[in-house]
């Protein structure tokens, strides 16, 4: 017991003393080495709750700017992106809808499109003509329904064509600032590869996370979570020898743990990659992010 109590102080000591270099991930250094402690498999709802929410606030330090990485001006071209992101890239997204909200800047606009162009400006997105019939579709709901403007409340949000909880809170939460949880597949991956949840369906899992955090925290701990999986603790091979959180997380070992190999698989601006969108917050910027390339271009 007493070596167990000392090696988790000394874990602790390791992971403050990573929290510097983790702000740091852009520059290329990779972190020390570091043994991670696991959390004990009888671990109490109180020291679950603790943990969780001290992994929250390590990847508030490393990712302060994080941010959806869907490009939109208002709701409506937030809810019409969040729909045209499924099975594609939030990128590939980007690179599509300045084509299409030229064109339908307004739902009035899109609800009368002719399907067949629509289907040709979001092509690219795949799944297009089943793309095209939802923001068509959500688009005379939001006309017919709620006078062209998006609502603000989740049980209206659902009911719009090719919108599901998951979208809706994309939606409360960043055009609305209303918190919600956004449990995408990098959501639920780490969730359950942090052992703070063993649940599989996405409701289930919103209701488990939610009740370990305040709700003011709700969105952003989305924000940090997602964009912790997108760059560091990918689904086939974690790069657990960079990542910030390895102290605290159960799973490490599982991906590449050697500092110098595990650098290499970091992605977008912690690998000198462009992020996500063509036109990040000045934050992002000023933190050294970059913006993605325009389409054709890279």
């Amino acid at each position: 017991m007493v070596r167990q109590v000392a090696g988790t102080k000394a874990a602790e000591k390791r992971a403050g003393a990573k929290k510097a270099v983790a702000k740091k991930a852009g520059a290329g250094k990779a972190p020390a080495r570091t043994v991670a402690v696991k959390p004990a498999k009888a671990e109490s709802p109180t020291a679950l709750v603790r943990r969780a929410r001290r992994i929250n606030r390590e990847l508030a330090e490393v990712f302060p700017y994080a941010h959806p990485e869907l490009d939109f001006e208002n709701s409506f071209q937030l809810v019409v992106a969040t729909v045209l992101s499924a099975q594609t890239t939030d990128l590939r997204v980007n690179q599509t809808t300045p084509a299409l909200f030229a064109k339908y800047p307004t739902p009035e606009d899109l609800a009368v499109a002719n399907p067949e162009e629509v289907e040709e400006i979001l092509r690219p997105t795949g799944f297009f003509r089943a793309k095209t019939k939802s923001v068509i579709g959500l688009s005379k709901a939001l006309v017919e329904q709620f006078g062209g403007e998006v609502p603000g409340r989740l049980e209206d949000l659902v009911k719009l064509p090719g919108v599901g909880r998951k979208t809706a809170f994309v939606v409360l939460g960043n055009a609305f600032g209303r918190p919600g949880i956004t449990v995408d597949t990098h959501f639920q991956r780490l969730v359950r590869r942090w052992q703070w949840t063993a649940e599989t369906d996405p409701d289930k899992i919103e209701a488990a996370i939610g009740a370990l955090f305040p709700k003011s925290d709700w969105t952003d701990l989305s924000h940090h979570v997602i964009w912790h999986g997108r760059r560091i603790c990918h689904a086939r091979k974690p790069a657990c020898g960079a990542c910030p959180i390895a102290p605290l997380c159960p799973a490490y070992g599982e991906g590449e743990t050697d500092p110098e190999k595990a650098q290499k698989l970091l992605k977008y601006e912690k690998g000198g990659f462009p992020g996500q969108r063509l036109n990040p917050p000045q934050s992002y910027l000023d933190a050294g992010g970059k913006a993605a390339p325009p389409l054709g271009a890279g």
